[in-house]
Parts: structure tokens; sequence; C-alpha cells
């Protein structure tokens, strides 16, 4: 993928976001969600927080964009996320109509640090439900790893 200054910017976002999660004694998992160019949603994974197992970043972030533009459409909205999206969070951009997801860190890497991922690409979801949905992956990858470490070395790290 030819990264623009764009997608880098809204990466780090998510990045910053995840991180200010851990330290809030979540998961290494952040998304910024993007329309034309603006922030929608930029959020991080509330799993513990909230005692909900469904609230991942790509479902929290969702969720709040959808009330922010007052619709259950976010065509056009690009979703970075610094981990490829779960096949839950994956359905729900389908089903939100999202046009493209951007990662970083892989869905394999997660399951390597005892998440109990299913590890189904996005690229075979999309494949399986012939979704119209742009998948871009490895975006700014080492520093998505990085914020995986920075989470796995914490002596509060909790896994679901």
């Amino acid at each position: 993928m030819k990264m623009t200054n764009a997608d880098e910017k809204f990466m780090r976002l998510a990045i910053s976001k995840a991180r200010k999660g851990i330290e809030n004694g979540q998961t290494p998992f952040g998304v910024c969600i993007t329309k034309e160019g603006e922030i929608v949603s930029c959020v991080h994974n509330i799993v513990w927080e909230s005692t909900d197992i469904t609230a991942h970043a790509e479902i929290h972030a969702i969720r709040e964009a959808c009330k922010k533009l007052n619709t259950v459409d976010l065509s056009g909205c690009i979703i970075y996320s610094t981990c490829e999206p779960c096949p839950m969070c994956f359905s729900a951009c389908h089903w939100a109509k999202i046009s493209k997801i951007v990662y970083g860190a892989r869905i394999e890497d997660a399951k390597k640090l005892g998440f109990s991922e299913l590890t189904i690409s996005n690229r075979e979801m999309k494949q399986f439900g012939s979704s119209p949905i742009e998948i871009v992956g490895d975006l700014l990858r080492k520093e998505n790893l990085e914020l995986f470490e920075f989470w796995h070395k914490r002596e509060d790290k909790r896994i679901y």
C-alpha cells in the first residue's frame, strides 16, 4: 500500500488511543474512523471497562460513528485499526457499509499473544461473504506490534 500522510496520521491516532486504553487497563486495540478526511470516531477497546465482550475497538467506534452521523450507513468511511479486525468486527464493518478497512498488526499476531481469536483473515471473510469492503493490511505494522509488546509487558494485562 502506498501510505499517504493522512493514512499515517489516522493510524497513529488509533495507536495513540490504544496506548491510552492499555494505560487504563484495556487491551492493545484502537480504531479511528474517518469520512472525507475528517475524524468521525477515535476510540480504544473497552471490553474490561464495560464488561462487554463485544466492546472491541471497532464495534465501539462504529457505535460512536453511527450516533455522531445519525445513521447506520457508514458508506464512504474508512476504519483504521491497530489490528486486523476479528470476524465479528469485520462483519460489523460490512453491515455498516464501511468502504475500507486499514489495519496494522495481523489477527495471527493477537492470537500469538493469547487472545482467543478465530484466525479467519479479513481477506477470507471478504471472499466468503462477497463483501465489497476494500482491505489494506500492514500499515505501520512495526509500530502496531510495538503496541502489542507494550501491552504484553504490563503486569496488569488481562486477556479474553
